[in-house]
This record gives C-alpha cells, structure tokens and sequence, in this order.
C-alpha cells in the first residue's frame, strides 16, 4: 500500500524535530544521573574513610587521638575521588579535614571517635536542581580495644 506524494511530504522530518525536542531532557537527564552517581560514590567513600581511620583509632589509648595516621588511612580511601588523588597530603582544609578525638562511648567504655568531612567538586551545575558543590560529613564511634 502506498501514501499518496502529498501525505508523505508532510510527513518528513518529523523524527528529526521529535529528537530535537527530546535531546535537551535525555541529556538533562544524563547529567542527572551522573551527579547522582558521583555524588552517591562520594558519599560512601566518606563512610568507608570514616571506618577505617575509626578502626585504627580504636587499636589502643595511645592512638585514640591519632588524627595524622587517621588522615594517612581516610585518604587512601577517598583516593579514586578527582580532587582528592595523590595531591592531598593533609587533612586540615578543604577538601579533606579529618579529626580523631578520645571519647567516653554509650556504653560508658572508652572510645575513638573519628570525623571525617569531604567537599566535592563543582561537576556539572544545575541551577535550581543541583548546586554543583556537596560537603559530606560522616562520624564513627568505636570501642578502644582493652589488653
């Protein structure tokens, strides 16, 4: 069955104007959920650093306040985030500030409480959806090991 000529001239460039009009919200949306990933990425990497700085924290008294080694350990966590890397070396500005303190826990023990507070970069700004910079701040708690 063929569309008579007339038919068939109106019909051309429909796909070409539905892309144009859908590319700005698929690409919207990509952007999306790109932050999204990142942002979420970035997110447990802080969790995962806070852990692992708490845990060494944790080994014994003489450690509980140890915010240097506690920073060497946060930062081998949060490595793969892009502006973190090999370029941070402390953990006393932005991007990374991490601190470790001696504290009483809910148990009444001793405890190690580590803090550790990530800025991300500014990725792909959004007005009115996403600001671009988030500041994740993740605190762990744990028990001093007793000898």
């Amino acid at each position: 069955m063929r569309v008579p000529r007339k038919i068939a001239a109106r019909e051309r460039g429909h796909a070409v104007l539905e892309t144009a009009l859908m590319l700005p919200w698929v690409l919207f949306l990509f952007v999306g959920a790109f932050d999204f990933g990142f942002y979420s990425y970035a997110l447990i990497s802080t969790q995962n650093a806070a852990r692992v700085a708490a845990w060494y924290t944790s080994q014994s008294k003489s450690t509980a306040a140890d915010a240097a080694t506690a920073c060497t350990y946060a930062l081998a966590e949060l490595q793969a985030l892009p502006n973190v890397g090999t370029s941070v070396t402390t953990c006393s500005a932005s991007p990374v500030v991490v601190t470790a303190t001696q504290v009483t826990g809910v148990d009444n023990a001793e405890a190690s409480q580590v803090s550790v507070t990530y800025t991300s970069p500014q990725l792909i700004p959004i007005p009115g959806a996403l600001p671009g910079k988030y500041t994740f701040d993740r605190t762990v708690q744990m028990r001093l090991v007793t000898q």
